[in-house]
């Protein structure tokens, strides 16, 4: 938890001493906590597009211990997941953007079935998920500020498992 809050301080000072950078960068890099938490990475190109990467933790914030299949996650996970995005101004300026965005997902958990009697199997699952979220850029700031949500669908191991896809974060564009 130091290092998310040292790395928070960081940008934050470091993006007040930074002179103004324009809103539509090439790369922004950051923060995500919610489900899955982790590290974020976000590519732009074309007009109004971009692609976004979350690296990092599945299965903690709806709770570690959940029926799945025949049996029950009991952790937290890994978990990679990349969406397509699209996004639009909301306002005139440009500082506030919705966007939106479909995608896939892979995660990683430990796995207790009941034909196991309380031992784990490691559990791979992918599946599809879409996004749609806000984002907020202060003015004559390189950094930014971001809230989303959406669904995850699993396709593999246990198909039409659905899990809430949600949270808030951090990006420092450059």
């Amino acid at each position: 938890m130091r290092k998310g809050a040292s790395l928070l301080c960081f940008f934050l000072l470091f993006g007040a001493a930074v002179p103004a950078l324009a809103q539509y960068n090439n790369w922004a890099v950051g923060f995500r906590i919610g489900e899955p938490a982790g590290i974020n990475v976000r590519k732009y190109f074309g007009e109004k597009k971009a692609f976004d990467l979350n690296i990092g933790t599945y299965g903690g914030l709806y709770g570690t211990n959940r029926s799945y299949r025949s049996g029950q996650y009991r952790s937290v996970g890994f978990s990679v997941q990349g969406h397509y995005i699209q996004y639009t101004p909301i306002t005139k300026s440009e500082s506030i953007r919705g966007y939106y965005g479909y995608g896939g997902q892979i995660n990683t958990r430990r796995y207790y079935p009941t034909r196991l009697n309380g031992e784990y199997e490691n559990a791979l699952s992918l599946g599809v998920s879409g996004i749609g979220g806000v984002e907020y850029f202060p003015p004559n700031k390189p950094y930014s500020f971001f809230l989303e949500t959406g669904v995850y669908v699993e396709l593999l191991q246990a198909p039409f498992f659905l899990n809430l896809n949600s949270g808030l974060g951090l990006r420092y564009n450059f």
